[in-house]
C-alpha cells in the first residue's frame, strides 16, 4: 500500500474511532509489528539509493501524523473516563478512617541531640572519628600501655593481631583531635558515636552501645570548671533543680578521675526504685586529663590542663524514659516504637 492511501485510510479512521480500545486496535494496525507503518520500512530497501532518503523522510511523517493522533485521543478518552468516575463515585465521609501506623523518633537518637545542642551552646564541636581503630589511639595514647590489666577490662574485638580493632571506647576521637590541635590550639569537642566490647547481650548489657564523649583542654582548667560544665548538661536533660556531685575514681587517662552522680530527678533525694534507696544516680565518668596524654598528644602539660567525660547513651536514656531494657533502643518493634512516641508527647 502507498504512503498517500496509508494517509488517508488514517484520516477516515480518525473521525470512527469511538473508544480507548478501538483506539489501541489501530495502533496495532498501524504501528504493531504487521502494522501498515511499519512495513514501509520493510520495503526501503527495495527503493532505489537516490530515493531512500525521501521515502524515509515520509515514513517518519506518517507516522507522527499517526502518533499525534493517537496521544490527543488517548487524552481526550481518559479525561471523559476519569470525568465519568468523579461525578458517579462518592466518598462517604461517615466511614471510620483507617489507623495509618507511623514511626517515631527513637528515644536514644533524640537523647544524643538534645545533648549536642546543649555542648554546642557552650562552644562545643562535635566530632567523629572511625569505628574501626588503630591500637595506639584506642589504648597506647591513652596511658594504657600493651599488657595493663585495664585492657582485660575493656575485652576488646581484634581484627588484625592486636593492632586493629572496633574501638572500645570514643576516646581515640579525643586522641586525634589534640594531634590535630598541633599543640598550640584550645580544644572544645565531643564526640558521640558507637563503641564495641565483647560482651553478652542482657536488660543492660549490649556489644555495642553509644557514648558520649567530650574534652575540653586550654590554660588553667580545673575540676570546677569540669563540674560547672557537667551540671550544665544535666539540668537541660533531668530539670533545673538536679544537682550534681563528684566522687573520687580512677581512671588511665584522667588524674584525678570521679564518678559522677546527679541527685534523684525522680524522688529528689527521697529514695525510689529508679535510684535504688540512695537519692542519687551514676550518669558519668570523668577528670583532669592524665599529664601523659596530654604529652603524647603534643601538649605541654605544664602549659595546658584540660578535663574529659563520658556519658553512656543509652544509660542516660533508660534512666529519663524510665526503660528498663536496653535491647529495645535497637529492635524493630512497632509497639516499642509507638512506646517512644507516647514518651516524646510527654
Amino acid at each position: 500500500m502507498k504512503i498517500e492511501e496509508i494517509r488517508k485510510l488514517i484520516e477516515e479512521d480518525k473521525n470512527k474511532v469511538a473508544d480507548l480500545k478501538a483506539l489501541n486496535d489501530l495502533k496495532v494496525k498501524y504501528l504493531g509489528k504487521k502494522g501498515l507503518i511499519s512495513e514501509l520500512n520493510q520495503e526501503i530497501k527495495n527503493i532505489p539509493n537516490e530515493e531512500k532518503r525521501e521515502f524515509g523522510q515520509k515514513v517518519n511523517e506518517l507516522r507522527d501524523l499517526f502518533n499525534n493522533f493517537y496521544l490527543e485521543k488517548k487524552n481526550e478518552f481518559e479525561t471523559a473516563l476519569l470525568n465519568e468516575k468523579l461525578s458517579t463515585e462518592a466518598i462517604d465521609i461517615s466511614l471510620p478512617a483507617v489507623e495509618v501506623v507511623s514511626g517515631a523518633p527513637n528515644i536514644l537518637e533524640k537523647l544524643i541531640e538534645e545533648v549536642e545542642e546543649v555542648f554546642m551552646s557552650m562552644g562545643y564541636d562535635v566530632v567523629d572519628g572511625p569505628e574501626i581503630e588503630e591500637d595506639r589511639y584506642n589504648f597506647e595514647m591513652l596511658n594504657i600501655p600493651k599488657g595493663h590489666p585495664a585492657r582485660d577490662a575493656q575485652d576488646t574485638f581484634y581484627l588484625e593481631g592486636e593492632e586493629i580493632l572496633l574501638r572500645s571506647q570514643t576516646s581515640p576521637v579525643q586522641v586525634r583531635t589534640m594531634l590535630e590541635g598541633n599543640g598550640v590550639t584550645p580544644i572544645r569537642m565531643i564526640c558521640p558515636g558507637k563503641t564495641y566490647r565483647r560482651d553478652d547481650d542482657d536488660a543492660t548489657h549490649s556489644h555495642q552501645f553509644m557514648q558520649i564523649e567530650g574534652l575540653l583542654v586550654d590554660k588553667d582548667i580545673s575540676l570546677s570548671d569540669l563540674k560547672g560544665t557537667i551540671d550544665e548538661v544535666v539540668k537541660k536533660l533531668f530539670g533545673s533543680d538536679v544537682e550534681t556531685r563528684f566522687r573520687p575514681s580512677y581512671y588511665q587517662f584522667t588524674e584525678p578521675s570521679v564518678e559522677v552522680d546527679i541527685s534523684c530527678f525522680n524522688c529528689h533525694g527521697n529514695g525510689c526504685n529508679i535510684c535504688k534507696k540512695t537519692g542519687w544516680l551514676t550518669v558519668a565518668g570523668a577528670g583532669i586529663v592524665h599529664p601523659n596524654v596530654l604529652r603524647m598528644s603534643g601538649y605541654d602539660p605544664e602549659k595546658w590542663t584540660g578535663f574529659a567525660f563520658g556519658f553512656g547513651a543509652e544509660r542516660l536514656a533508660m534512666l529519663k524514659y524510665d526503660i528498663h531494657d536496653l535491647r529495645v533502643f535497637y529492635n524493630t518493634d512497632l509497639r516499642e516504637s509507638r512506646n517512644f512516641d507516647r514518651k516524646e508527647s510527654l
